[in-house]
């Protein structure tokens, strides 16, 4: 039986990961608690850890589950910004799961983009207090806007779909454009010039890390709409909450935010929230916020329990090869994967 320290485990999780886990001979750990260097003792007499997208781990996390046998972490998401793949490397080998349901994030920025175009928020508690008012409820018509979409992997190329089914004019750009795909690729700086709505659908690291900041918003159109479901780095927050109080920035629809290890997933309703920035976003009319939920729907989970086991199972088979390793071998971490014929140490 292979043994598992889940991490930062929610109700949500339970349940597909069981099953899966059953199937397979998988025990898992439920913990609730996420890993960082005050808990990584909790994974002890472990084989693997499960972690999530705000655990922490970093170099001397890695470290202390070396010295303690672990012999595996499996991401379950796609983005592993949170890991230190290059300190991992030649010591613990480092799984996610690259596509669970590219279809549930696209649809939900979709549905951030609606609810804020045509103030369905506001109706909503409106008419609950008998209030039928349409003043102050104008929106806009999609159809004709131009929508400047920043990475076309599948969850990019599936809104791309919709915004084409909305009759939107569709720009992209892509540091590997998707070869014989349709899209009209542009440079960074003209889908800024030229885009109404901008939304976010790629990985967190050095390079994209703050590429909408101050000089990118001052770059854009007057009331243009910023869409993130991705990782909330991607965007200075400060930036954008100084671009809406300048009216530059027309509206911001987020599922992440840069500071939300310490805040999202959990209930603060009955505390006073300390992050001021994020305090002062969410107070503004213009902006929806949601809790990293773009991956929740059914489907999601079940493919993110399957595909998280299958990667277990894949790393402590005889050959050890699975195909959603993340390796620093090469540098290139994710696009490199050797033809998968050995394992990356």
């Amino acid at each position: 039986m292979i043994k598992v320290a889940f991490y930062d485990a929610k109700p949500y999780d339970r349940s597909s990961f069981e099953h899966y886990g059953k199937l397979h001979d998988v025990q898992f750990r439920f913990l609730e608690i996420k890993l960082s260097e005050d808990t990584v003792e909790l994974a002890r007499d472990c084989d693997a850890v499960c972690v999530f997208v705000n655990d922490n781990v970093n170099a001397k996390v890695i470290d202390r589950l070396y010295e303690m046998g672990i012999k595996l972490i499996a991401l379950r998401s796609a983005g592993y910004n949170n890991v230190d793949v290059r300190a991992a490397f030649g010591k613990i080998h480092v799984v996610h799961v690259p596509a669970y349901s590219p279809y549930a994030v696209a649809e939900h920025a979709m549905a951030l983009l609606l609810t804020s175009v045509r103030r369905i928020h506001k109706a909503y508690n409106r008419t609950r207090e008998f209030n039928f008012s349409l003043s102050g409820l104008t929106g806009f018509d999609l159809h004709g806007k131009t929508v400047g979409v920043i990475g076309t992997g599948r969850i990019g190329r599936i809104f791309i779909d919709i915004c084409r089914g909305f009759g939107m004019n569709v720009i992209a750009y892509d540091a590997y454009p998707a070869p014989d795909s349709g899209i009209e690729y542009v440079t960074l700086e003209e889908l800024f010039h030229r885009s109404d709505i901008i939304s976010l659908h790629c990985p967190l690291n050095d390079s994209t890390r703050h590429m909408i900041d101050r000089k990118a918003i001052d770059s854009m159109k007057k009331g243009v709409i910023i869409v993130n479901t991705s990782r909330g780095a991607l965007i200075n927050a400060e930036a954008l909450l100084d671009g809406i109080r300048a009216r530059k920035v027309g509206a911001a629809c987020l599922d992440v935010y840069e500071e939300e290890a310490d805040i999202f997933f959990e209930d603060r309703s009955g505390h006073i929230l300390n992050d001021e920035l994020l305090s002062r976003l969410i107070s503004m009319p213009n902006v929806i916020v949601t809790s990293h939920q773009a991956f929740l729907t059914e489907e999601a989970l079940n493919n993110i329990a399957e595909t998280t086991v299958n990667n277990i199972l894949s790393c402590f088979e005889k050959d050890g090869l699975c195909d959603n390793e993340l390796c620093y071998r090469c540098g290139n971490i994710e696009r490199c994967r050797k033809e998968r014929k050995e394992r990356c140490f």
